[in-house]
């Protein structure tokens, strides 16, 4: 355990912002298992709804920093195509 008290601090900070980053990692999975899920069921109309949302999460994610631009693109982009893949 840290003895300085500015150490401390950074330890307080550092748990902090972990939790922040892991619920909003989590908000983003739970978006994608959603568009997985809808385009399992072969529901067209939902998947598009739900890619939307999870598209609007991830984009979030990536302007606070969670994930790097090219790593939220990537995963836009392979929901993109199961979605499209429906049609």
């Amino acid at each position: 355990m840290a003895n300085i008290k500015s150490a401390k601090k950074r330890i307080l900070v550092t748990e902090t912002k972990a939790a922040r980053n892991k619920a909003i990692r989590s908000e983003v999975k739970t978006a994608i298992k959603k568009v997985e899920a809808a385009v399992a069921a072969n529901d067209k109309t939902a998947a598009e709804a739900s890619l939307k949302d999870a598209t609007a999460t991830i984009s979030s994610a990536c302007s606070k920093g969670i994930y790097h631009k090219n790593n939220a693109a990537r995963k836009v982009s392979r929901l993109s195509k199961l979605v499209n893949g429906l049609a």
